[in-house]
């Protein structure tokens, strides 16, 4: 009998090792939108470019690995349940981080919202200085639950990250349950003002799915770019029932929304006029940590008798 029970042990301990060595063992090669990545070792020294780049890092377990963040510019603050890893994470630029910065704090891994790459500042560029990059640049559900997994098994933590999907999950459907049957409301996504019209979400931008996940329609989600400029002609003519105004550094919201109330074009329409307007934190909007946030922000703003 003993020597049965150590041979059932010794093979639970031969299955857990393995499972531990096809998590952890390298090298490692992925598919990072096309452009392949591969690890020799798990990193050790991790820059984040983007507060959902950040949050996800903290909301998985790793707020240890992250030497530094950047693109805080583009963020309100953080939520709650990170916020007292996140303070504790240093400031490495406020605005984009650069090739100089990145290289110079000594990081080994880079996890960056692709928008970030420009000029100098490229994965070739930082590779050339061992500094392993992958672009966070989902445009769906499924894509950032993908980065995710991917996470996950760099650092080793695949069983958090399962975890955080399904609780992700979880939230959105309960919002899709909440509003199926519902006619979609036509949604406009206020970003930035361009001086001769203003920024909003595209096709190709992750909102456009997590606004229909809430129960409406980017009006503008015909248009082939992800970020893109639209006439104030163009937005009076899509006739939006919400008007969805993104939060973050400079202008305020509430700037925005005054400037919207007091613009000639859009103050005619009819969802300005009753104040249809949802304020909607800007890292709500991009691929990683707040998924399930945005949909229930937008879908309490759209049907808010229903929540």
């Amino acid at each position: 009998m003993k020597k049965i029970i150590l041979a059932l042990f010794l093979v639970g301990a031969l299955l857990g090792n393995c499972a531990a060595l096809a998590q952890g063992d390298f090298p490692q090669t992925y598919d990072n939108y096309g452009r392949e990545i591969v690890l020799t070792k798990r990193p050790e020294k991790v820059i984040t470019a983007g507060p959902n780049c950040t949050e996800l890092f903290i909301a998985l377990g790793l707020a240890d690995y992250v030497i530094g963040n950047s693109c805080d510019n583009h963020a309100q603050a953080p939520l709650d349940v990170y916020k007292d890893a996140y303070d504790k994470i240093p400031e490495l630029t406020f605005g984009y981080p650069t090739l100089e910065a990145v290289v110079g704090s000594g990081a080994d891994f880079l996890y960056a919202i692709d928008w970030v790459f420009e000029g100098d500042f490229t994965a070739e560029a930082l590779e050339e200085y061992g500094v392993v990059t992958y672009a966070n640049s989902a445009a769906s559900v499924e894509a950032i639950f993908a980065e995710i997994r991917d996470i996950g098994r760099i650092f080793g933590v695949s069983e958090e990250a399962e975890r955080f999907i399904a609780d992700q999950q979880a939230r959105i459907d309960a919002v899709t349950a909440a509003v199926e049957g519902k006619e979609p409301l036509k949604v406009f996504c206020y970003d930035s003002d361009t001086g001769s019209g203003v920024y909003t979400a595209g096709g190709p931008n992750i909102e456009t799915e997590l606004i229909a996940l809430a129960g409406g329609v980017n009006v503008f989600a015909n248009l082939e770019k992800a970020w893109i400029g639209v006439s104030l002609e163009e937005i009076l003519h899509q006739q939006p029932d919400v008007i969805v105004v993104h939060d973050y550094d400079k202008p305020t919201a509430e700037e925005k929304i005054a400037a919207i109330k007091g613009d000639p074009i859009l103050s005619q329409l009819d969802c300005v006029q009753k104040d249809r307007i949802v304020v909607l934190p800007l890292e709500n909007a991009f691929p990683g940590s707040r998924t399930a946030d945005c949909v229930e922000v937008v879908a309490r703003g759209l049907y808010p008798e229903l929540f």
